[in-house]
C-alpha cells in the first residue's frame, strides 16, 4: 500500500493505494481561509497538521488492515504558499496562499530589479507567486523577515511535521520565482532580488526521490513499521498529471474547476512568459510542463445558472443540448473574465462579456455561450503553449466540468485531438502522491504511471463543425484587444 496525501486550499485529502493500482480508500478533512483584509489569504499551518492527522486517522478507521501495510508515503499539496520559520523551526505568521493578492507591487519590483527574471524562472512575476510575498513581508513586516530562516511551501512544511527535514522538489519549486527551471536548482540570482540566499532555502530532490523517512514517533502513533521513505511528491498539478498517468511529452490534461488549467508535459524547458504560459519543472526527472491557467472556467457556469434562475447545473445543461447548430449560432459570444485573466492576458482588470444580445437570447443561449466561452479562452492558452513549440497529443478531462460531454465534445473538436474521461480521474493529487511514493520505494514509470481506465472518449467532429467554431473563435479574439482599456479605466 502507498499513501497519498493531497494539502489542498480547501481540504487535507489522503489515499489508499494498492499495487495492482486500485484505490482502496480516501478521506479527507475540511480547512478554511482567513481573508483578514481585501485581497489577502492565509492559512495556519497548524491547521493543516490537525487536518492531516484527522484525515489520516479516519482512513485508518476505514481500512485498518491495508493502511498497516503501507511502505511509501506521497505529497501533493496547493502551490506557491509562503510558510516563514524561524531558527527554532517555528512558524513566524499564517502563511501567505496562492490566491492572495497584496503583492502587485512587489511583482513590479521584482522586474524592475531583475528583467531577466522570466527567462530564468520560465513565469511572469504575479502575485500568486511566493517571491513577490517575501518582498512584501520585508517591507511590511520587517522584523518578521530578520527573523526568517527557512521559508517552505505548504506541503514542504507537512514533510518538516512528518519527517524532520527540509526538503522541496522541482515541480513545487518551479512555482516560487526562486527556481532556474531550466537547470532544475535553485538560482542565485533569483534569490538575491527578493535579499534571500540558498541558506534560507530547503534542500531539493526529484518528486519520485526518497526526500525523508516517516519520524518514528508518527510511525508507532499510526501503527507503521518504522522507516517508511516519504517521496519528494509534486506540486498539485503536477502530482494530478502523473495521477493519470501523463509522464510522456505531449501528454496532459484539461482540468475544468473553478479555474481552468491547460497542462502538457514536455521535454525539456519551454517558456513563453509573454503571454502568461506557465513553464514548470515535471514531478518525474527530466521532464518539464507547461501550463496555461484561466481564472474562471466552471465557476462561470455556476454562476450562469444563479443568473438565470435555473434549477441547477444540469437542468441548464439539458436546456443547452437541446439547441442545435442554428441556435448556437445565435448565441452571443461570452468572455470569461470575471475575476481577471492570466494566460494570454495577464490582467486582473478584465471582466465578464455578454455580446450580441438580443430579445430572442435565451438562459439556453446565454449556458451556450458560457460553455463556449471557456472553450474558446483555454484555445486561447493552448495557441500560447503551441507558440512555445509544445504540441499536445489526447487528453484527460477532469474536475466538475468535465461531468458535461456537451463541454468535453467541444474541447475535442476545437483541439482537434480526442479528449478523455477516465475512472478515478477526481482523485487528483493524492493519487499522483501516492504514485510518486510507488515510484520512490523502487516502483519504475512503466509500471506505476499507466493511464487509468476509460470512461469516454471524444473524438474531433467534422472540418466543416470545426470551422464554424474558429470563425466564431475569430470574433471572440477580437473583442478583448477593443475592450482592454476600457477594462482599465473601469
Amino acid at each position: 500500500m502507498y499513501l497519498g496525501i493531497d494539502l489542498g486550499t480547501s481540504e487535507v485529502k489522503v489515499l489508499l493505494l494498492q499495487d495492482d493500482h486500485r484505490i482502496v480508500a480516501t478521506a479527507g478533512a475540511r480547512l478554511t481561509v482567513s481573508r483578514p483584509h481585501p485581497g489577502w489569504s492565509e492559512q495556519d499551518p497548524a491547521d493543516w497538521w490537525a487536518a492531516t492527522e484527522a484525515a489520516v486517522a479516519a482512513l485508518r478507521a476505514e481500512a485498518p488492515a491495508e493502511f498497516a501495510r503501507v511502505r511509501g508515503i506521497g505529497l501533493s499539496g496547493q502551490m506557491h504558499g509562503a510558510t516563514l520559520l524561524d531558527a527554532d523551526d517555528a512558524v513566524l505568521r499564517p502563511a501567505i496562499l496562492w490566491n492572495d493578492v497584496r503583492s502587485a507591487a512587489e511583482c513590479l519590483e521584482l522586474q524592475r530589479r531583475l528583467p531577466a527574471l522570466p527567462e530564468i524562472a520560465g513565469n511572469l512575476a504575479m502575485p500568486g507567486f511566493t517571491s513577490p510575498k517575501l518582498l512584501w513581508v520585508q517591507r511590511h513586516e520587517p522584523k518578521l523577515f530578520e527573523r526568517t530562516r527557512c521559508v517552505l511551501l505548504p506541503k514542504d512544511w507537512l514533510r518538516l511535521q512528518l519527517t524532520g527535514e527540509k526538503v522541496s522538489e522541482m515541480s513545487d519549486a518551479a512555482g516560487t520565482l526562486w527556481l532556474d527551471v531550466a537547470q532544475r536548482r535553485w538560482s542565485r540570482e533569483l534569490l538575491a532580488v527578493s535579499n534571500l540566499s540558498e541558506q534560507r532555502m530547503p534542500r531539493l530532490v526529484e518528486g519520485s526521490a526518497v526526500s525523508g523517512q516517516l519520524r518514528d514517533a508518527l510511525a508507532d502513533a499510526w501503527g507503521l513499521p518504522r522507516g517508511i521513505p516519504v517521496a519528494g511528491g509534486g506540486g498539485d498539478n503536477a502530482a494530478s498529471a502523473v495521477g493519470i498517468g501523463a509522464v510522456r511529452p505531449g501528454e496532459g490534461f484539461i482540468s475544468l474547476g473553478t479555474s481552468g488549467v491547460l497542462f502538457v508535459v514536455t521535454d525539456r524547458f519551454r517558456a513563453n512568459p509573454a503571454s502568461a504560459v506557465h513553464a514548470f519543472c515535471h514531478a518525474v526527472p527530466g521532464r518539464w510542463h507547461q501550463m496555461s491557467v484561466m481564472l474562471s472556467a466552471a465557476s462561470c457556469l455556476s454562476w450562469v445558472t444563479k443568473l438565470v434562475g435555473a434549477a441547477g447545473e444540469g437542468a441548464l445543461l439539458n436546456e443547452v443540448g437541446a439547441l442545435d447548430a442554428a441556435g448556437q449560432a445565435a448565441a452571443p459570444l461570452f468572455l470569461p473574465y470575471l475575476g481577471g485573466e492570466r494566460t494570454p492576458h495577464n490582467d486582473a482588470t478584465a471582466r465578464g462579456v455578454f455580446f450580441g444580445l438580443s430579445h430572442d437570447t435565451t438562459a439556453a443561449h446565454l449556458g451556450w455561450s458560457v460553455l463556449e466561452g471557456v472553450a474558446f479562452g483555454m484555445l486561447d492558452g493552448l495557441h500560447a503553449l503551441q507558440a512555445a513549440g509544445t504540441e499536445v497529443g489526447p487528453l484527460t478531462i477532469v474536475g466538475g466540468g468535465s461531468r458535461s460531454p456537451l463541454w468535453a465534445q467541444l474541447f475535442a473538436t476545437l483541439y482537434g485531438v480526442p479528449v478523455r474521461t477516465v475512472h478515478g480521474g477526481e482523485a487528483g493529487g493524492a493519487l499522483g502522491a501516492a504514485r510518486l511514493a510507488w515510484l520512490a520505494t523502487g516502483g519504475s514509470e512503466a509500471e506505476v504511471c499507466l493511464a487509468p481506465a476509460l470512461n469516454t472518449e471524444y473524438l474531433p467532429e467534422p472540418a466543416a463543425r470545426r470551422d464554424a467554431l474558429l470563425a466564431r473563435h475569430d470574433r471572440f479574439k477580437s473583442l478583448y484587444p477593443t475592450l482592454r482599456a476600457a477594462f482599465a479605466a473601469a
